[in-house]
C-alpha cells in the first residue's frame, strides 16, 4: 500500500535585511499540520530559508535544558539561530563549534511576538555545517540574484505573494535592490578570483 509522502518546502535564500523585516505568517490550509509560511517583503513564501554566515558568537541560553543560541552575520545584517533538544544534531553543531567561523543552515522561521508588540524573526535549524569562505562568497551572489528577481516580479499582477507583501508591509523592495548590490560590492577582487579558479578547476558536465 502506497502512501504520499510530503514534500518538503524549497528553502528559500535571503539575506538577514529582508528576513528580519519580514514577520507576517500564514498558512494555506485549515489543516492543523498545514505549513507555515513567512511572508517576505519581495513577495514570496518562506516555509525554510537557507543562509550562509559567520558565526561570530553562540550561547547557552537554557536553563534547565541546552538551548543554544547563535548568531549568524551575513552582509546585510545579522541572523538569530535557536537549537535545543528537539533539534540535537544542530544544537550539537552550534555546541561544538568555534566562532568565529563561516557556516551553512537549513532551517525555519520562526516569529516572537514582544511585550511591546514587535516581532522578533529567528531560525529553528535543521542542520548547521561548517563552510569555507568560497561558498559563503556563492550563497551571496546566489541570494542576491534570487533577491532580484523577486524584486523583478514584485509588480506583476498575478504575483499573489507580491500583493500579499504590499498589504502587510509598508517596505520599498529597493531597500533590498541596494541591500543585494551592497553585498555583491562586499565580495572583494580577490574572492572574486578565487570563484573564477575554482569554477576552472571543478569537473565540467
Amino acid at each position: 500500500m502506497s502512501q504520499s509522502v510530503p514534500t518538503r518546502e524549497v528553502a528559500r535564500r535571503v539575506f538577514a535585511q529582508e528576513f528580519n523585516d519580514a514577520g507576517y505568517t500564514f498558512k494555506e490550509s485549515d489543516d492543523e499540520r498545514a505549513p507555515v509560511y513567512l511572508l517576505l517583503p519581495t513577495g514570496e513564501k518562506a516555509n525554510r530559508v537557507f543562509l550562509v554566515g559567520t558565526l561570530t558568537e553562540k550561547e547557552d541560553v537554557g536553563e534547565d535544558s541546552e538551548y543554544w543560541r547563535g548568531r549568524i552575520v551575513d552582509p546585510s545584517g545579522t541572523f538569530f539561530v535557536y537549537a535545543g533538544q528537539y533539534q540535537p544534531e544542530a544544537a550539537s553543531a552550534l555546541r561544538e563549534l568555534e566562532a568565529p567561523s563561516y557556516v551553512a543552515i537549513v532551517g525555519k522561521p520562526r516569529t516572537f511576538e514582544t511585550d511591546d508588540g514587535s516581532i522578533n524573526v529567528s531560525v529553528r535549524p535543521e542542520s548547521i555545517t561548517e563552510v569555507n569562505a568560497a561558498t559563503r562568497d556563492r550563497w551571496v551572489v546566489e541570494t542576491a540574484t534570487r533577491t532580484l528577481e523577486r524584486i523583478e516580479a514584485f509588480e506583476d499582477e498575478g504575483n499573489e505573494y507580491a500583493r500579499m507583501a504590499k498589504d502587510q508591509y509598508d517596505l520599498s523592495t529597493d531597500t533590498y535592490k541596494q541591500a543585494a548590490i551592497g553585498a555583491l560590492e562586499s565580495l572583494d577582487t580577490q574572492t572574486t578570483d578565487e570563484l573564477a579558479a575554482d569554477d576552472l578547476d571543478a569537473p565540467q558536465p
